[in-house]
């Protein structure tokens, strides 16, 4: 299993935060979905064998919402 994290923008509300989570769960090979609205973000626990980051951001694409793979931001002071 690997975790996956997304950035999710438009969700406005807990109905989308329900049909996100509903979504990504559908898919085959998700273990674990975790939304929230503020700020809004999933992570998806999921055998990368089985379903791809693309996918998953399909999936939350196909219900109106735009979704990026997480990127971490560098701690002040790291060099880039």
């Amino acid at each position: 299993m690997q975790k996956f994290r997304f950035d999710i923008y438009g969700m406005t509300c807990g109905g989308c935060v329900a049909g996100v989570r509903r979504a990504v769960s559908s898919l085959d090979g998700v273990d674990q979905v975790e939304v929230t609205l503020k700020p809004g973000s999933a992570t998806v626990l999921a055998d990368p064998s089985r379903v791809t980051p693309r996918q998953i951001m399909s999936a939350i694409s196909a219900l109106g919402h735009l979704a990026k793979v997480h990127r971490e931001q560098p701690a002040i002071g790291d060099a880039p």
